[in-house]
């Protein structure tokens, strides 16, 4: 069972129609009454992280927007180097790191930590 990280029910497993106009991607854990929700992964109803209301959902937009870049493109880092990277930085640990399992908090020191890489390699 999935609780809602907000109101602490059960979410629902239902498609992501509900939630994307119409447009299935596949099932999503949602909480109609939070309007948070997450995906599943590819063939699977396991939650790819925390069900996210909409604060939490633009902050992970941001925090990928600042990190992928870091991994992706013409880097040296793979993903999996990046993640490893940035599980260090945060002081977390290596299966607690990624994108879709922060909160709030972890975001912000994801965007400041990834922000500031990136000035680093750009002088």
């Amino acid at each position: 069972m999935i609780l809602c990280d907000y109101c602490g029910k059960p979410a629902k497993l239902v498609d992501s129609a509900i939630v994307y106009e119409g447009r299935s991607y596949g099932p999503i854990w949602y909480c109609k009454e939070c309007q948070a929700w997450v995906g599943c992964h590819p063939g699977t109803k396991e939650p790819l992280g925390r069900l996210a209301n909409a604060e939490l959902r633009r902050m992970k937009r941001i925090a990928h927007a600042v990190f992928d870049p870091l991994w992706r493109g013409k880097s040296h880092y793979t993903r999996r180097m990046a993640y490893q990277w940035l599980a260090e930085e945060m002081g977390l640990p290596e299966e607690e790191t990624h994108v879709g399992m922060f909160d709030i908090e972890q975001c912000q020191k994801c965007i400041d930590i990834c922000k500031k890489a990136s000035r680093r390699k750009n002088t």
